[in-house]
């Protein structure tokens, strides 16, 4: 998508790049590229390592309308912090999305019932499991990664003292 590489070098030194259009420290690359849809300008952050930018947006033309403004320190450093952010909320997103946790009943007689997604590409699966109300382990089950965990899923399968598996 753009003419400059995001791959980390091996030299530790020569990680740190301040030009108008490209600016790199030891964790970011950030890259001002032209947009495709229009005359304006996108900036995208690389994290290094990763082979898509966590963030690209549209970026400030310049005094002459034609070029982009350069990318500076405080930019850069506002970019570097959006990014980030956004990364930050992907994984919270995804650990929302693979882990889940319903509580039943009360009091002492309050259990916690977690599910857990083992997103695994060839055999995914999800683990069932009961805690009471100091953290003691009270059952696992090993379950299929669509269990669909519910107050009511949970309620059966405490009842069947934990050893029934939840479908």
């Amino acid at each position: 998508m753009n003419e400059f590489s995001t791959d980390a070098p091996d030299d530790v030194d020569s990680l740190s790049i301040q030009e108008p259009r490209l600016w790199r420290d030891e964790r970011w690359t950030a890259c001002v590229i032209k947009n495709e849809d229009d005359d304006g300008w996108a900036v995208s952050m690389t994290l290094h390592g990763e082979s898509e930018p966590a963030l690209v947006g549209p970026w400030t033309m310049g005094r002459d309308k034609k070029n982009p403004k350069p990318l500076d320190a405080p930019a850069f450093h506002t970019l570097v912090k959006t990014a980030s952010e956004v990364l930050r909320r992907h994984e919270q997103q995804l650990h929302a999305q693979l882990n889940k946790e319903v509580a039943i009943g009360s009091g002492s007689e309050r259990i916690r019932v977690k599910l857990r997604i083992v997103p695994d590409e060839e055999y995914p699966y999800a683990l069932l499991s009961a805690y009471d109300e100091f953290g003691q382990p009270l059952g696992e089950a090993r379950v299929s990664p669509s269990f669909k965990l519910s107050a009511a899923s949970a309620a059966a399968w405490i009842d069947s003292g934990y050893t029934a598996r939840p479908r």
